[in-house]
């Protein structure tokens, strides 16, 4: 973990916070001990400002939804994942033996949660102003270069595709399998009740995706007007 503080120019006063960050909630069970599921949600929020911030003040043309999707798609679980790779956070995280053995390191779930923990850990124990080490160390070089994510808001293009012709899209969940800190969740898109897609991820968002793309190619396929 020092390593980590190291590459960041951090110095935790409260050092439990940084090991809680980097404690998914599969080893938390294993050992009885606070997960960083809080902390997740703490880092989300920050994540969301300090972007919403950073577009705002870096380009003036962008009106509010032109804000919104870019925020959008720098805070998306594929965008947390190239961060939390970038400073090596996977090494950190702590790890059961059967997780580890199954590449745990590795799972994109995994190291984007810890990397929204790792900077809820650090605002909670810093400041905002500390926060900035981090977005200025992995997060702002990665906008700045524009390196492709492999990330497409298929639910986006869906939504904008339908809006204009006053057609509801509803998102359902048909399952949810798998022990807790390892789900598998897969979710029906319904466009005024007829089903469009179905799509599956280790995340709602994730499984939200996969159903609207499903559902775009579809529309494609039969070049339906409405």
């Amino acid at each position: 973990m020092k390593g980590l503080e190291k590459f960041f120019g951090l110095d935790f006063q409260n050092r439990q916070l940084l090991k809680t960050a980097l404690t998914p909630s599969s080893y938390a069970n294993e050992h009885n001990i606070e997960s960083n599921e809080r902390l997740e949600f703490v880092g989300d929020a920050v994540l969301d400002l300090i972007m919403a911030r950073y577009l705002y003040e870096k380009d003036n043309h962008y009106n509010e939804g032109d804000l919104t999707k870019r925020r959008a798609r720098y805070v998306c679980e594929a965008a947390l994942v190239e961060f939390a790779k970038a400073c090596d956070l996977g090494q950190y995280v702590l790890l059961g033996h059967g997780e580890e053995k199954s590449g745990g390191r590795d799972r994109h779930a995994l190291l984007a949660d810890a990397f929204e923990a790792f900077v809820g850990a650090v605002f909670l124990d810093k400041g905002l102003e500390e926060v900035y080490k981090v977005a200025d160390k992995v997060v702002f070089p990665f906008i700045e270069e524009e390196e492709e994510i492999s990330f497409i808001d298929f639910k986006s293009h869906l939504q904008e595709l339908v809006q204009s012709d006053k057609r509801q899209l509803d998102y359902r969940v048909v399952s949810e399998e798998g022990p807790s800190h390892n789900k598998l969740f897969t979710i029906r898109v319904y466009m005024d009740e007829i089903l469009m897609g179905e799509g599956s991820g280790r995340t709602k968002k994730e499984a939200e995706q996969h159903a609207a793309e499903v559902a775009l190619k579809k529309l494609a396929k039969k070049s339906l007007k409405f």
